[in-house]
């Protein structure tokens, strides 16, 4: 018979940390499970922030960036030759493979840089997905990353090292301007990111996207993909599309046509000189409830029961 999700949850948080062995070929895929009426109104981050391991399935992101869960997550090692993941007591280096292949692929871009030893690998998903305990409301499928703004000069933290460490902010005057850290192999470093035809978006603070903007002096099409949004200024966000085949996966709109930098400037603008209050401002927009699992797509529920 069949144990109850509720069940295999409390099963899986006995279980020590650590990437399993599995083979995706013979990996089953995530099919759409009836939840059952006991866990329909659980909290999801509750459920997916106590799952140690990957789901033994097939690799599959399921619904959108900010309402989802991933089947078949890889962990990125926690060391590498041109990376290293921090915060590894939050157990969130694990993401689709893509996301790991890409991560590899960009740290040893970087790596090339003066002054750039590889990269910091901030927060990529739960191993399984899905809402997390704390922080983010996106990062659920797998396809999200952070990279921190911290140019390594060594690849060989202790575990203890990585949990004190903390990145460097590059803004100044609230994210109107780059601050004196900023330098001419950031741009390089986000220009790398936004290049691989894998990423959908790069989320920076608005100067920093201004800064890039002013100083490119080559081709300026990846600048359309690198999007302002507020905070990211100790580190970037890296998103990727849907990976090809992923019929689960609800894809984000593409960002507008043209580099953008205009959409950055207005941001600036509106730092430097906020505009005045409206006369008669909107109601308090009331806090989203949390997710539950039947909020999630319903293969979420089959991605939490697999071994």
């Amino acid at each position: 018979m069949k144990r109850s999700l509720w069940a295999v949850a409390m099963a899986a948080a006995l279980v020590s940390c650590g990437q399993r062995e599995r083979s995706e070929h013979n990996a089953p895929r995530a099919a759409a499970v009836a939840v059952p009426a006991a866990l329909s109104s659980k909290s999801a981050k509750q459920l997916f922030g106590g799952m140690p391991d990957a789901s033994v399935q097939a690799p599959a992101p399921y619904g959108s960036y900010a309402k989802g869960c991933v089947a078949g997550a890889v962990q990125l090692p926690e060391t590498g030759p041109t990376w290293q993941a921090m915060r590894l007591s939050r157990n969130r280096n694990w993401g689709h493979p893509e996301m790991i292949d890409y991560l590899k692929d960009l740290s040893a871009k970087v790596a090339r840089l003066p002054g750039w030893e590889g990269i910091y690998v901030g927060d990529i998903s739960q191993p399984r997905g899905g809402p997390m305990l704390t922080g983010h409301a996106s990062h659920q499928m797998g396809l999200d990353a952070d990279v921190w703004m911290l140019p390594p000069k060594r690849l060989n933290l202790s575990r203890d090292e990585r949990e004190k460490i903390s990145s460097i902010s590059m803004r100044r005057a609230s994210g109107a301007y780059v601050n004196s850290d900023w330098t001419p192999q950031h741009h390089e470093v986000l220009k790398a990111a936004a290049s691989d035809p894998r990423v959908a978006r790069i989320f920076v603070f608005p100067g920093a996207k201004v800064q890039m903007c002013n100083d490119e002096k080559g081709d300026r099409t990846y600048l359309r993909k690198i999007r302002p949004w507020y905070g990211h200024h100790y580190h970037f966000h890296v998103r990727l599309n849907c990976p090809r085949g992923a019929t689960g996966c609800v894809p984000q709109d593409p960002p507008p046509a043209g580099d953008g930098c205009a959409d950055a400037q207005a941001w600036v603008n509106n730092i430097l000189n906020p505009p005045p209050p409206p006369k008669n401002p909107p109601a308090p927009t009331p806090p989203r409830p949390e997710l539950t699992l039947a909020d999630l797509p319903g293969q979420c529920a089959g991605v939490l029961q697999s071994n």
